[in-house]
């Protein structure tokens, strides 16, 4: 019997290392910092080590890609990128089946600018596993170009709380961990309330955003606390419209089904 359950032990433990996405998550050094500023009116530092990461919640397998409605603006579909700008005013990430793919030519951005809106978008880790923590599938989603919404494989792998999947980069942690697994499509529907300034370019109303991550909420009208950055305070400065960012961080991930909806349009009175 013994040595039938060493032998048991062997097999889990060479499948765990066959594939370390499915292998369960050895107990963790606590990743991230305790040298960082403290968050404004927060126990919490950026990056804070201590700070309890979300629990995981199973998402389900969903039902995507999602059909965009009527009065969408169209940002992918599928075809080509020519909705969006990169190095030298075009976005040069590979194009494969229905997907974009970051291929280390930069970030791209939106060529029109957004306030408030409505943003669809639909991403996949790389399926074969490489790097943990912020080196695992990294990407991120910036509203406004300086609000980032994080992007990352957070499937059985372990970072600091307001880094992992979902999270107000370096601000707020999502309520719940839903990531699915590596190379499994995922999607964001994200509502976001621009920031309002006073004509002296003070600050009037932060934006704030709703997150619903696999369908699951993940931030509920959660205030952005300024620009979001790594081990620095948040801060705002004035501004108008902006372009939807999406982050090349060297890895391959992949994006698809990206369409946005205008919530700061009039409202036709007739």
């Amino acid at each position: 019997m013994t040595h039938l359950l060493s032998l048991c032990l062997l097999i889990l433990l060479s499948l765990g290392a066959a594939d370390p996405a499915l292998a369960p998550v050895a107990d963790d050094p606590k990743p991230g910092y305790n040298d960082t500023p403290f968050l404004p009116g927060d126990q919490w530092r950026v990056h804070d080590s201590r700070r309890p990461r979300p629990a995981v919640v199973d998402p389900g397998k969903g039902n995507l890609p999602l059909p965009a409605p009527a009065d969408a603006v169209i940002l992918f579909s599928g075809k080509d990128a020519s909705a969006w700008t990169g190095r030298g005013g075009k976005a040069d990430w590979t194009i494969v089946g229905e997907a974009m793919v970051v291929n280390g030519t930069g970030s791209i951005k939106t060529r029109e600018s957004f306030g408030d809106c409505q943003l669809h978008i639909e991403f996949a880790t790389p399926e074969k596993v490489q790097g943990n923590g912020q080196g695992r599938g990294n990407s991120g989603v910036f509203l406004m170009d300086r609000y980032e919404i994080q992007v990352l494989d957070s499937y059985r792998n372990v970072t600091y709380a307001d880094g992992q999947c979902a999270a107000v980069y370096g601000q707020s942690p999502p309520l719940v961990n839903a990531c699915r697994g590596p190379g499994e499509w995922q999607s964001y529907d994200i509502i976001f309330s621009a920031p309002q300034f006073a004509d002296d370019g003070s600050l009037a109303a932060p934006a704030r955003v709703t997150v619903i991550h696999n369908g699951i909420v993940v931030h509920d009208n959660q205030e952005i606390l300024g620009n979001t950055s790594h081990k620095s305070l948040p801060g705002y400065n004035a501004h108008g419209p902006a372009p939807i960012e999406l982050q090349d961080h060297g890895n391959p991930m992949r994006f698809r089904n990206i369409w946005v909806r205008r919530l700061d349009v009039p409202v036709d009175s007739q």
